[in-house]
């Protein structure tokens, strides 16, 4: 038989999913209330895409450049035993641009960033320094969240769409080793089978994720508690709901997108 103890734990969990449920639903209304108001504190804005965008560029480059490398070791021998190596740059150039650099990046950007926001806010929740902010009449809602969720909506296209580039230019690296192909020809073959609605379609879910990865982390900083055990767990819950949703939202955006294919 279960014992009330197990009861009490699974109804307080209960609990505590319907009521994060509505703190973060509230958090989500409150955003679109604060993001259209003055003042727009465009200075920090700037430093959050600085924070974001440039210093995200070195470990973006490095598993963009690995993922177009092995994607295409992967995909040659089952191509090579149809005779079909040369289209070897056209199932690359769809594979990255639809589905591996927005999702490739929303990832390393939920472990990144995400954690960042929810350690860097957590750590100003538990010390207290939201509520200094308030009293110096600065609304810090304004300041902390919104300039972060912006910047990661604004930033992680961007980090999407050189991802991509990156990651053509190590499949072309790759595949000129092999087969000697030319840079122009690699390009043509490449782009022969993209059309605008594949690159539509990446930045609309490279946006969608970049939004989900900002609001999440803030969410979850912004209401920190418990100390610097409270830290660790908003560093870490936002990067496993991030990356939950990151998925969740890839299949829904693939799915509306298919219909208009």
């Amino acid at each position: 038989m279960t014992s009330p103890l197990g009861k009490f734990t699974f109804s307080r969990r209960f609990d505590k999913f319907f009521t994060d449920i509505y703190n973060g639903y509230k958090f989500f209304i409150l955003f679109w209330k604060e993001v259209f108001q003055r003042p727009w504190h465009f200075k920090e804005l700037i430093n959050q895409c600085y924070y974001i965008g440039f210093q995200s560029l070195p470990l973006i480059s490095l598993t963009g450049f690995v993922v177009g490398i092995v994607f295409t070791k992967q995909s040659r021998p089952s191509l090579s035993s149809f005779g079909a190596t040369s289209w070897l740059p056209s199932l690359i150039s769809i594979a990255v641009i639809r589905a591996l650099a927005p999702l490739v990046t929303a990832l390393i950007c939920a472990g990144k960033v995400g954690s960042n926001i929810g350690a860097e806010l957590g750590s100003m929740k538990v010390t207290e320094q939201i509520e200094a902010m308030e009293v110096s009449a600065i609304n810090p809602f304004k300041y902390l969240v919104v300039t972060r969720v912006l910047a990661c909506t604004f930033m992680i296209p961007v980090l999407m769409m050189y991802s991509a580039f990156i990651g053509m230019i190590g499949s072309f690296i790759n595949i000129h080793s092999h087969e000697s192909t030319s840079f122009v020809a690699f390009i043509n073959t490449a782009f022969a089978s993209i059309v605008f609605l594949d690159i539509y379609a990446a930045l609309i879910k490279a946006t969608v994720f970049g939004f989900t990865i900002g609001i999440v982390g803030s969410f979850k900083g912004y209401n920190a508690s418990k100390g610097t055990q409270g830290v660790g767990n908003a560093a870490n819950s936002a990067v496993v709901l991030s990356m939950f949703l990151v998925f969740v939202e890839e299949i829904i955006i693939v799915q509306v997108i298919n219909w208009f294919r």
